[in-house]
């Protein structure tokens, strides 16, 4: 088998251009930076406010959850902005929400509104549905052999994001006492101003022509193997990793640890999310997409084994490390094949719908971190890893042992 497997049906070439790829990839890997920014920050806080805001300390990571329901219900719409009014429009509008967000979850604290944090966070949601496209952005013009690159390019903004995120947090969390956080907040609000002015330098592709054949249907594009193997690996990955990076700085709160060592485990877990996209795209044409995806899920199995060997500062910031990196390896191999489903007057609806699904599970996952946490403990959490990892494995195996004539 090559490296990377064929795609299941020719994609479309027009308007190829690996320089524009390039291009537009390095100024999206900026806003990433920005963007990814904002979310962290609401990552690094929202299940401690929400832990002193909440009716009830079972909803303390309701907050985070939230905003995943917001990336969830925000997919589709972004896709459908993206076919009707273009890339850059869609992602403009997204930061729109990003400054909403930080904004409405200053207001929240001020006046202790758990409701209203709520709203934040879900702005917040729909923001990152936003600019979690800037990949799919990036490969627009890329041609196969280079798409993997310039997804792990845009993807790598993310090693400053887990820079800005959680030192915007550390400096400003004290800065309108008693209110916790609430200058974090303002904070947030003013990366995203600085993502939607980067986003201007993004060139957009003219709009592919008219094909002779009609674009296939959704559901056809999806009964296909390595969609399927896709989203599950996809699913896996960014669920298991969300759960445990939700509740993370709640538990080591909770085990005696203080608010600056939950926010740097935060802060040493987005490095190791991003911070391997700069050789990702290399590794996976070297060593082909399933083989990596596979180690990155493998990583993600072994972030709960060191989850349940110990509740020290080093455990927590192990596995959070050891996370950051299989999610890196798992996502982008899974990203990568999902590219690799649809022609180019496809993408918009294929990959909104992959990342519906995505973050839909992500939903469900952050939810129930919270309930777990409050009612069975931090190594329940970690052995829901374990049915989950293995499931999407399997998978991956079965699609990677497949004959080259039945893979594609």
């Amino acid at each position: 088998m090559s490296a990377v497997a064929e795609p299941i049906e020719p994609i479309l070439h027009a308007h190829i251009d690996d320089h524009l790829a390039r291009r537009n990839a390095m100024v999206l890997a900026v806003a990433q930076a920005l963007a990814g920014g904002n979310n962290t920050v609401i990552v690094s806080t929202a299940s401690i406010v929400g832990a002193v805001l909440a009716p009830d300390k079972g909803l303390a990571t309701l907050p985070i959850t939230c905003m995943v329901i917001g990336m969830w219900l925000g997919t589709l719409p972004v896709g459908l902005l993206a076919k009707r009014f273009g890339r850059r429009f869609a992602l403009q509008a997204g930061s729109l929400f990003g400054v909403a967000s930080g904004l409405i979850s200053y207001g929240a604290v001020m006046q202790g509104n758990f409701w209203l944090l709520l709203i934040g966070t879900f702005c917040g949601g729909l923001y990152a549905a936003a600019h979690n496209s800037y990949r799919f952005a990036a490969a627009d013009t890329a041609s196969e052999a280079y798409r993997p690159k310039v997804v792990s390019w845009v993807l790598a903004g993310g090693v400053f994001a887990a820079v800005i995120g959680p030192q915007l947090v550390i400096f400003t969390k004290d800065l309108l006492p008693p209110h916790l956080f609430a200058a974090s907040y303002l904070g947030q609000s003013a990366c995203a101003v600085l993502a939607a002015i980067v986003l201007l330098f993004v060139k957009v592709p003219p709009v592919a022509p008219e094909r002779i054949e009609s674009p296939r249907p959704l559901l056809t594009i999806v009964q296909a193997p390595r969609f399927i193997v896709a989203v599950a690996c996809g699913v896996a990955s960014y669920s298991m990793m969300n759960m445990i990076m939700t509740s993370a700085p709640l538990a080591m709160v909770g085990c005696g640890h203080s608010v600056t060592d939950a926010t740097l485990g935060i802060q040493w877990h987005v490095l190791a999310m991003y911070a391997p996209s700069f050789v990702t795209g290399s590794l996976i044409a070297r060593f082909g997409v399933e083989r990596i995806t596979g180690i990155g899920l493998a990583l993600i199995g072994l972030t709960a084994v060191v989850g349940i060997a110990g509740i020290t500062v080093a455990h927590f910031w192990t596995g959070l490390i050891l996370l950051g990196f299989g999610w890196n390896l798992a996502f982008i191999g899974a990203t990568t094949m999902v590219t690799q489903c649809h022609r180019s007057d496809e993408r918009n609806k294929v990959q909104a719908f992959n990342d519906f699904l995505i973050f839909g599970s992500m939903a469900v996952a952050s939810f129930s971190s919270g309930q777990l946490l409050e009612y069975v403990g931090w190594t329940a959490i970690n052995e829901v890893i374990f049915p989950t990892i293995f499931i999407a494995g399997a998978m991956l195996m079965w699609l990677a042992l497949r004959k080259p004539a039945a893979a594609v």
